[in-house]
């Protein structure tokens, strides 16, 4: 297909019903270059305190307003909706694109007093609230409800939102232009460190975080500290400069002085002089190259300094450069609205104001200088006689308090709400006009969009809990998160967790692909970097390689050649990277060519208390032992890039990866193999670097008895004895099989742990890609097996609890962790997706679907699939189809068997080796 039909081919959500879903190109021309932003609403549920709705009002500032909405007793203990906290509340609804939302906020357990709370689009500037209260008691109830509006100003770092970056302002004489210390063409440490190719969460090398900075960043991290660290700037000389003078804002790290050499626009050596303040280093230009286009900043002492930022002015025009504080004001100007059920907001630090409507008619108004809400919100209401109530005065909180809300025994009664932004007089006008606004059919509207449902009658029961699955994954959206000089909106596997992850959001962004095609391409992008920029990828937590999966299963969901020419030289980079082709790579420095991470983070498989890595990081041995798990997932997306590669006719990088894929394999069967256990091992490595044997317990057995010792199964590099072991070892109960599915360790290990945190419990993200394995395998049935007790034990806790957990515990069969996440635990929505949701093929690893095409009714398939690295023994397809019908299913025009899991899903098995081949499935003629 061209690049001209993709054009014109919308690509709505899988589930249907978003008729906002963007085509593949539209959202490729939607993503600025270098953006790692998601294309979503400025409003969004993406709050990192109380859950509601948040309008972010200029997306580079990293400001954003929240307006929580919530329930609760009246006269008696309220809890606010903390989103750290188990706080009564679950994500309930969601449209992909989050212009429609809504939570379920629990008053009395389970279903007896409740409030659904929603969220609708009514256009850019304003969004509908309605908040339908349910009384399922045979008492009267009076509820309260809360909108407690408040503002949220830059976070310093990560995990700590109210730890606000308070950086500097500057303003310079007329002509002249500041130079961010960031804005570098170029920065190398004299001696290169392991991370100059791959910064910690997307930041920028040498880049430091801290207050009292221009713009909140600086170049430091030890620059200065050897003589030859050298930064590389792009100038412009303003005009009209007669005695000029060069002005570098600085500090240094130690209370001595340091000394830089200055070239390119002027030749000189400079002192800095001491500080542990920031200011400013004057030097004349009498000697200035008027035609350099570049500073040149070189250190020539061992005295590590920060810089913020420089900027040339005219000798006397000096003391006009000025640098000022930003002052956060969280206090806003509480403004009467046009209607006594309305107000107006205005903060200081925003140019826009926000009003809150509301049609209720007993309320008043209060404000919280709190920096956090206290628990007994209500009560405390109820017991003073104030308006203002002081706690810390770290935040504010402006409150509109409706009470109380009668409901009868068995009544449900609903409130509605508007709130907006604009202009004064915008907020007036809108403010004005809610009265008279349409809220059922607003409502009504919006829902049309939500995500729906086209499954096979066996698959009906797991709506419910793939429901709260989805709109967890949905709504777990933050902001501020800030990497590569920028604020995103980004999703997050928890509000806990309110940064980067590059494992989880990989599961997450497998996940939205089951939701959004849109909305997966988006979430693969924020990891991704351009082969020109500075980080191969960007990185937070375990580099388990999970977007090269990802991106395998979008493509192989839509064909998209977009998809493949924008992801594939990002993709390149990352891989480089993992198996140590860049420079400052430390991933493959053992002699053996075996991979190991731990240079970048403790943990090699996302599993934190895994034996064998638990006692590596214990006895300090990061640096001689080799987990088996890196490897084997280098060696299977060196495939994944073989077939983007294949895809785009590059032969010379079909073979690199052709070679990898030997080497890789090789030094696993030659170090890694443990024939006593028939799992593979963590290697040790000798002090110059040889391999030496297999990491023990106690000297006695292979420690990786788990997943981990299995992965070597998933690259498809093992010989027909040790994957007959392997997979005995995942099916037999007591070992890595359980009743809950296949536990991270093997059940007889003696170390395994029932208490531990991987160690004894199952989760969902290594359990998919056995699954995907299976299916190479051969092994349709077993892997049904692993995604319907998967999708059981989902549905059991689900809608018991209504969370959508981490982790299942062996021992007790109940969810663990916490309870609104939706990294790990997204696998859900793809077996569901795979096995139960009409017009779906699924494949393993090995499957490259090059076309594919259902009719309407989802009765006929046509597809071409291209086999890799296959050998030759069946391999397993899925494809959901129209339950009302039987089929025939054709082989490169020939009729073969084929079996179903429930009415209308198939399983197909295929003997095949490295060839193109047609899967045609007809509907049996009456």
């Amino acid at each position: 297909m061209t690049r001209t039909a993709l054009i014109f081919l919308t690509l709505i959500s899988i589930y249907g019903c978003n008729d906002k879903e963007l085509t593949i190109d539209e959202v490729y021309l939607n993503l600025e270059k270098n953006s790692h932003d998601l294309n979503l609403t400025q409003w969004g549920p993406y709050t990192k305190k109380y859950i509601g709705i948040s309008h972010i009002p200029k997306i580079e500032e990293g400001i954003r307003f929240d307006l929580s909405v919530f329930p609760g007793l009246y006269n008696e203990k309220g809890i606010a909706p903390n989103v750290f906290n188990k706080s009564g509340f679950h994500p309930w609804e969601a449209s992909p694109n989050l212009e429609y939302f809504s939570f379920r906020h629990d008053i009395k357990w389970k279903d007896k007093v409740y409030a659904d709370i929603s969220y609708s689009k009514i256009d850019s500037y304003s969004r509908a609230i309605k908040m339908t209260c349910v009384n399922n008691t045979e008492s009267q109830q009076n509820l309260v409800m809360h909108f407690m509006a408040s503002i949220h100003f830059p976070p310093l770092q990560p995990h700590k939102p109210e730890n606000r970056i308070n950086y500097n302002t500057i303003n310079l004489p007329k002509n002249s232009k500041w130079f961010d210390a960031l804005d570098y063409q170029s920065l190398n440490f004299e001696i290169e460190r392991h991370r100059d190719h791959l910064v910690f969460d997307g930041m920028m090398r040498g880049e430091v975080r801290e207050h009292d900075l221009v713009k909140g960043s600086g170049i430091g991290k030890g620059f200065g500290k050897r003589k030859g660290d050298k930064v590389i700037y792009k100038v412009e000389i303003p005009k009209g400069l007669k005695k000029g003078i060069l002005c570098i804002r600085y500090k240094t790290e130690k209370q001595e002085d340091a000394t830089l050499k200055l070239s390119g626009l002027i030749n000189q050596k400079v002192k800095l002089k001491a500080s542990d303040t920031y200011r400013f280093l004057k030097i004349s230009l009498k000697d200035i190259k008027q035609d350099s286009t570049q500073l040149i900043i070189e250190s020539r002492s061992k005295i590590p300094i920060i810089i913020d930022g420089f900027t040339v002015v005219n000798e006397q025009d000096f003391n006009l450069i000025s640098i000022q504080p930003i002052v956060w004001n969280n206090v806003p100007e509480i403004i009467e609205g046009p209607s006594k059920n309305s107000i107006i907001l205005k903060y200081e630090n925003i140019d826009q104001y926000y009003g809150i409507y509301w049609n209720y008619p007993d309320f008043s108004n209060r404000e919280w200088f709190f920096k956090d809400l206290p628990p007994s919100i209500n009560k405390e209401l109820d017991d003073l006689n104030t308006n203002k109530i002081y706690g810390d005065s770290l935040g504010h909180y402006t409150d509109v308090f409706l009470k109380p809300i009668l409901l009868q025994p068995y009544e449900t009664k609903s409130i509605n709400g508007i709130v907006c932004t604009g202009s004064k007089e915008q907020v007036i006008s809108q403010l004005k006009e809610s009265d008279e606004h349409d809220f059922d059919t607003n409502y009504r509207q919006a829902r049309e969009n939500l995500v729906t449902y086209n499954t096979v009658p066996e698959g009906k029961k797991y709506e419910f809990s793939q429901k709260l699955m989805a709109t967890t994954t949905l709504t777990n959206v933050v902001y501020p998160v800030y990497t590569q000089k920028q604020y995103i909106r980004h999703h997050s596997p928890g509000r806990k967790w309110d940064c980067l992850y590059t494992w989880d959001s990989g599961f997450i962004g497998i996940g939205l692909s089951q939701l959004s095609i849109q909305r997966g391409i988006e979430n693969l992008n924020v990891y991704l970097n351009e082969p020109y920029e500075q980080s191969a990828f960007i990185h937070h937590g375990t580099p388990l390689p999970v977007q090269f999966y990802q991106f395998h299963e979008l493509w192989n969901k839509t064909q998209s050649e977009s998809l493949v020419i924008n992801s594939y030289p990002k993709l390149k980079k990352y891989y480089a990277f993992l198996i140590g082709n860049i420079s400052s790579s430390t991933t493959r420095n053992l002699n053996s060519g075996l991979i190991r991470t731990w240079d970048y983070f403790y943990n090699s498989g996302g599993w934190d208390d895994y034996p064998a890595q638990k006692y590596v990081h214990a006895n300090k041995l990061t640096k001689n032992i080799t987990p088996t798990i890196s490897t084997a997932h280098v060696i299977r997306i060196a495939k994944i890039m073989q077939m983007a590669a294949q895809q785009l006719n590059l032969k010379e990088d079909i073979e690199i990866y052709n070679n990898d894929i030997k080497q890789l394999a090789k030094a696993l069967q030659d170090y890694a193999w443990d024939e006593e256990t028939g799992y593979f091992g963590y290697v040790v490595h000798s002090k110059s670097g040889n391999p030496k044997g297999i990491l023990k317990y106690k000297d006695s057995i292979n420690f990786n008895m788990g997943l981990g010792g299995a992965t070597p199964l998933i690259s498809g590099i093992c010989d027909n004895d040790q994957t007959e072991k392997i997979i005995s070892h995942l099916k037999t109960k007591g070992e890595i099989w359980s009743n809950v599915g296949l536990s991270t360790v093997d059940q007889r290990a003696p170390y395994y742990n029932k208490k531990g945190y991987w160690n004894g419990h199952v989760w969902m993200p290594h359990q998919w890609f056995f699954w995907k394995t299976m299916l190479d395998e051969g092994e349709a049935d077993f892997a049904f097996k692993i995604a319907k007790t998967a999708l059981d034990l989902w549905k059991k806790e689900t809608e018991n609890s209504y969370n959508c957990y981490e982790y299942f515990s062996i021992e007790t069969e109940k969810g663990k962790g916490w309870h609104q996440f939706s990294g790990l635990s997204s696998p859900v929505l793809s077996w569901f997706n795979a096995y139960y949701q009409i017009g779906n093929i699924t494949t393993g690893y090995d499957v490259w679907i090059k076309e594919k095409e259902f009719n309407k009714d989802y009765t006929e398939l046509k597809s071409k699939l291209e086999i890799f690295n296959h050998k030759e023994k069946p391999f397993s397809i899925i494809v959901c189809l129209n339950p009302e019908f039987e089929y025939d299913v054709f082989w490169n025009d020939q009729k073969i068997n084929f079996k179903q899991f429930n009415k209308g899903t198939l399983s197909i098995s295929i003997i095949e080796k490295g060839t193109i081949g047609s899967l045609e499935i007809r509907k049996k003629s009456i």
